[in-house]
């Protein structure tokens, strides 16, 4: 168990850029509400290709963190998508984007933390890259990195905070 708000009143005073806080107002939307794991990015812009990919490849606990360019109108994520990524051992996912199919997303075992939600899909044109480094609401995530979210936020760290 871990507490996001434990982790950044130890780190308050870091002014390494180690530890970051990604401030975004994110809502919880999968079956699992706290989680953390290892980066993998995508990049991409109402264009779910890249993310697809991710999802149907093995998770290994990691969690994919999305910046779809903060679009609300198609949404990056949906049921079968989100099915994909709980059957593949992801822990979750943080998409700086919107997503939809909100009862299958419930019913994932996977964290899904997103800033919204719209029904329109995006299209998929073979678009978008993995694991660039990206930047959610202003703050740079690289592969490799540690995400944590829970019902207080979500904290990124150069290396895992025990």
């Amino acid at each position: 168990m871990f507490s996001t708000c434990d982790f950044c009143d130890a780190h308050k005073e870091d002014a390494s850029g180690q530890f970051r806080v990604l401030a975004m107002p994110w809502r919880s939307y999968g079956g699992v509400e706290r989680f953390y794991g290892a980066v993998q990015t995508v990049q991409c812009f109402e264009d779910n290709t890249a993310v697809k990919a991710a999802v149907e490849s093995a998770g290994e606990g990691r969690v994919l963190v999305v910046d779809a360019g903060g679009s609300m109108r198609k949404a990056v994520l949906g049921g079968n998508l989100a099915a994909a990524a709980a059957r593949n051992n992801w822990a979750g996912l943080v998409i700086s984007g919107c997503v939809r199919d909100l009862r299958e997303l419930e019913a994932a075992s996977v964290g899904i933390f997103a800033l919204g939600h719209v029904p329109m899909p995006t299209s998929r044109k073979d678009q978008g890259l993995t694991g660039v480094p990206i930047q959610v609401g202003g703050v740079w995530v690289r592969a490799g990195e540690w995400i944590y979210a829970d019902q207080d936020g979500v904290v990124v760290s150069h290396q895992l905070i025990h």
